[in-house]
């Protein structure tokens, strides 16, 4: 049934972009500019001016309808502004410390560089913020290279010169990491990095708990999901709404970092609503996925840009990205201290090659991880031989720029996770692994989970995996202008619930040996959009709708990748002026 469904939606889409043109789109000639009366479409070529080789494509109609309403549209999601600082540049910061100079490592491997890092790192935070360079050269290091201050990078001369070769897993550093929801996995499986970003107080208490056999949470409250306080409860509001009024402006102020709180009830109207409301979430079985729901409530982190005691109106820094019903009881909330303006550039992290773990089981041979990181950043930056190679976990408007996962074969090399929201994952390479997969062993490929939303990957090129959504909700996600060999599979328990929420967007994705499977949407995901992918068919699936009835999801311009206008979602929506 699955399969005759999807060759036979398949068919009638290729035959119709083939036949005609949806209504309102371009000619497949090259474009000369907009169609007289009716206003340019922003990023779109206009009258009497050379079009650039990227925009000779078809403009999407989906695209058009997303201008008119952009923080609202029922398919597609508001990610203009994802990555750090709302997708600004990247900081230069001044160097303040050179590790080989001013604290005595060795760039030959011949002793641990670890403590010497750390400790120009720790001497940077405590001066206020800077750069620690690592000038050319391999650097053996024995234990975790640690970011625990605001402000602070960690600099290497280029992918392509400086090394950090570790040789320890994180098992051997801090000891096993139990999953909080039992059985014998390990969580190193997908938390943690060789080099870690987290707020100090953070790190000690998860590592101390860890190291206790506690199995703590690791989101944006501590290692309890209760320990935080309310400072405002929120009026009705919907979702696109920037301004919102609250109870009590007292303890807010502008600049304030805060959590936007939602909580499920009996009926399940919170995860029905991240499902876009459609008929079969009203009917779908919530209660038993006990996984799904310890995830809530569902925990926003924004920034309040103005506040007006008078009237009980704040201003954040981003649109609503759900309704606050009263059913939900809306509020803002404290939450642990971020770790904002530290980064990773210019170096690879290349792990001593072992054999991949079996399913679950992985070491935490791990390369880079954010944790409770807003506002940081990863750029040129190669990992090698990982277990699983970039983590964002409880991670907020942080870009990855220009990174690759490379070597032996990972089980997650890129991972989102644990209420990770407006992320951005740009100019990527997973390259094909250079050795056989083991037996038993997963590769998920650009993974998303655990209620995380308005995340991007961008212009990523994957020689292996696949587009891995972990159950756990996730919603409002985009993936956009990226070619796969699409090998790999998605994971998640099934006590972790759907695989999809709403607002699922794959735009212009090329799979080169045409496998539909995690990367076809329109008859899988609720109120979701796949947009010029290209020709796929079903086989191996492992993706089945979990809703039953209409999933009002949308496809277009099917079989042509490549030949669409805008050929990249995210920078067409950083280019909309709003």
């Amino acid at each position: 049934m699955e399969t005759t469904r999807r060759g036979l939606l398949g068919s009638a889409i290729g035959v119709a972009a083939a036949a005609a043109l949806p209504s309102g789109t371009a000619s497949a000639a090259p474009r000369t500019g907009t169609t007289p009366g009716r206003p340019p479409v922003p990023g779109e070529p206009v009258p009497g001016e050379p079009v650039p080789a990227h925009a000779r494509g078809r403009t999407a109609a989906l695209w058009r309808e997303f201008t008119r309403t952009p923080f609202t549209h029922p398919q597609i999601p508001y990610v203009g502004r994802a990555g750090y600082r709302g997708g600004a540049d990247l900081p230069r910061r001044p160097v303040v410390a050179d590790v080989v100079r001013d604290y005595g490592a060795r760039p030959d491997g011949s002793a641990d560089a670890a403590p010497a890092l750390n400790r120009a790192l720790r001497d940077a935070g405590r001066r206020g913020g800077g750069t620690v360079y690592v000038p050319p050269g391999t650097y053996r290091i024995d234990g975790i290279v640690r970011i625990g201050h605001d402000r602070v990078v960690l600099r290497g001369a280029g992918s392509g010169r400086t090394t950090l070769h570790a040789t320890r897993s994180l098992t051997d550093l801090i000891g096993p990491y139990g999953s909080r929801y039992g059985g014998d996995k390990s969580s190193w499986s997908w938390a943690g990095g060789l080099i870690w970003l987290c707020p100090q107080a953070r790190w000690e208490s998860l590592t101390d708990a860890i190291k206790a056999r506690d199995r703590p949470f690791e989101g944006w409250t501590g290692n309890r999901r209760d320990a935080w306080r309310t400072l405002t409860a929120v009026r009705p509001a919907r979702r696109g709404d920037r301004t919102v009024t609250v109870t009590d402006t007292t303890a807010l102020r502008p600049g304030a970092r805060v959590l936007l709180q939602l909580s499920d009830d009996a009926d399940h109207t919170l995860l029905r609503h991240m499902s876009g409301d459609i008929p079969g979430a009203a009917v779908y079985s919530w209660d038993d996925k006990t996984k799904l729901t310890s995830y809530v409530p569902y925990e926003w982190p924004c920034r309040v840009t103005a506040v007006e005691p008078r009237h009980r109106r704040i201003t954040l820094d981003r649109p609503l990205p759900l309704d606050a019903r009263p059913a939900f009881h809306p509020r803002l909330t404290t939450h642990v201290t971020p770790l904002t303006g530290a980064g990773v550039e210019a170096l690879t992290l290349e792990m001593t090659e072992t054999p991949q773990s079996p399913h679950l089981l992985d070491k935490g041979y791990n390369g880079v991880a954010l944790q409770c990181a807003w506002d940081c950043w990863v750029d040129d930056v190669h990992v090698r031989h990982a277990d699983n190679g970039f983590l964002l976990v409880a991670a907020k408007a942080c870009t990855l720029r220009r990174t690759r996962v490379s070597g032996r074969g990972s089980h997650h090399p890129y991972c989102c996770r644990e209420g990770s929201h407006d992320n951005l994952v740009e100019d990527f390479t997973l390259d094909r692994r250079t050795v056989p997969a083991p037996p038993g062993t997963q590769l998920h490929g650009i993974n998303v989970e655990g209620l995380s939303s308005h995340n991007v990957w961008s212009r990523g090129r994957m020689a292996m995996g696949t587009f891995d959504t972990h159950r756990g909700l996730p919603f409002a996600n985009v993936r956009t202008d990226i070619t796969v060999t699409n090998d790999g599979a998605h994971g998640g328990d099934g006590s972790a619930g759907p695989l999809y929420g709403a607002r699922f967007t794959h735009w212009n994705i090329t799979v080169t040996n045409h496998r539909a499977g995690c990367v076809r949407l329109d008859d899988i995901a609720p109120y979701s959009a796949t947009v010029a992918i290209g020709e796929v068919r079903p086989f191996g699936q492992i993706d089945t709708p979990d809703f039953s009835g209409p999933l009002r999801t949308r496809a277009e311009l099917y079989g042509h990748p490549g030949a669409v206008f805008p050929p990249n979602l995210h920078d067409a929506q950083r280019a909309l002026r709003l």
